[in-house]
């Protein structure tokens, strides 16, 4: 049976190094799915859980917003970095005026480091080969 009114739902995704996460974000009673799991299930160490839950804490929404986040990719600080930037933007999504919050939290701020690659000619990104003299 399809819905009458359109449900609302708003997207973010974010990317940290090599981890990926989608986050949908809806109305309701403040739910939080990763990867079909609870967040403690998921993020076994405190200060991953909260990096996640920050942005809901600061514009004050995390009792009252469902969100159902799908993560890939990289270690566990990385996702839970990728999953930040996620809800940080579907909460922009959902409320222009959290902006400004969020911005001056650096929530909104990509972290684009990633690992270097390997050259040639070199044993690592910038390592050399041992040296030997004789």
């Amino acid at each position: 049976m399809a819905k009458s009114a359109k449900e609302e739902l708003y997207i973010g995704t974010g990317r940290r190094k090599t981890a990926v996460a989608r986050v949908r974000l809806k109305p309701g009673e403040g739910r939080i799915l990763v990867n079909q799991k609870t967040p403690e299930e998921y993020f076994s160490q405190a200060s991953a859980l909260e990096k996640v839950r920050a942005p809901l804490i600061v514009v004050g929404c995390d009792k009252n917003m469902d969100l159902v986040i799908r993560v890939n990719g990289g270690g566990v600080n990385s996702q839970a970095g990728a999953v930040q930037l996620g809800i940080a933007r579907a909460l922009l999504r959902s409320n222009e005026e959290f902006e400004e919050t969020l911005r001056d939290r650096k929530f909104l701020t990509r972290d684009s480091r990633k690992k270097e690659r390997k050259k040639y000619g070199r044993a690592g990104a910038r390592r050399s080969f041992q040296f030997s003299k004789r």
